[in-house]
């Protein structure tokens, strides 16, 4: 976990009561928990949007939520990030390349924070977020065996979770299922633009490898997974039904319900 100094930390300590419901003594003690903190995400010093959010990988964050939110096309895109820590808010700032930044400017899009619904400040459902990556086929098979291996090593890329109990993950897996970049945060969009944004910067090729999420499979995990262009998404919870449905139609693997021991595939196929 990456911090910046001057950032409120991913966790604190907090006083709290433990309760034993069938033992009348209880334990006064202090529990760790989350940062639920606002990001002010600015492009040009113009503000777009305030997300609450764990401080935490905010050069992923934003790089991943620019893709996502159909901000830019690419990293090249980025010429910069600047992060300030204010008293009650982080600012991010974002400088787009010129010709990009004049697109931005062009659009018409009011959004609210939001860590669950995805669709706060949309004004028409047309406006619905949807990934312009054209339906295709897996550019390489994901196998069951894969997804086995990466939900059985799931717990060991989540320390912030093992110390909180209160924060979604998502990670990158290679096609033998195996993690190489994973990022966590109290919202489950933020935790999977986070690690969108870590591939992305990291350069890895989306066609060898898949994300698996902690949280259910919304439709908004569903755009953003295939924003990237990854193969699947595996989800450790049951996924919506306009998730299957987009999932479908853009040609992605999704697979919920996910143990060691099997799997539910509702769109696409795994392989033996």
């Amino acid at each position: 976990m990456m911090s910046i100094p001057g950032l409120e930390p991913a966790f604190l300590p907090v006083p709290a009561t433990r309760w034993r419901y069938s033992d009348p003594s209880n334990l006064a003690r202090d529990t760790e928990i989350a940062v639920e903190w606002p990001v002010n995400i600015r492009y040009g010093s113009v503000p777009y949007a305030v997300m609450m959010a764990t401080p935490l990988d905010l050069e992923d964050f934003v790089t991943g939520f620019s893709l996502t939110e159909g901000i830019i096309a690419g990293t090249g895109e980025i010429r910069g990030i600047r992060i300030l820590a204010e008293p009650e808010a982080v600012t991010v700032d974002i400088d787009l390349t010129p010709d990009r930044f004049r697109k931005h400017l062009g659009r018409i899009r009011r959004l609210s924070g939001r860590t669950s619904c995805g669709v706060c400040g949309i004004e028409d459902a047309a406006d619905l977020p949807r990934s312009k990556t054209p339906a295709r086929p897996p550019r390489k098979p994901v196998s069951a065996g894969a997804v086995a291996a990466a939900v059985a090593h799931l717990r060991a890329h989540q320390p912030l979770h093992a110390r909180t109990r209160s924060v979604h993950g998502a990670v990158w897996c290679d096609l033998d299922g195996v993690i190489l970049e994973a990022r966590e945060d109290v919202g489950r969009h933020n935790a999977l633009d986070k690690l969108i944004g870590a591939v992305l910067r990291s350069g890895r090729d989306v066609a060898e490898g898949f994300v698996v999420v902690t949280s259910r499979a919304s439709y908004e995990m569903v755009e953003k997974t295939a924003t990237l262009g990854a193969a699947a998404l595996v989800s450790v919870s049951a996924p919506t039904s306009l998730a299957v449905t987009r999932a479908r139609a853009a040609g992605l693997i999704l697979v919920s319900v996910a143990r060691e021991d099997g799997c539910e595939v509702f769109a696409g196929e795994l392989a033996q």
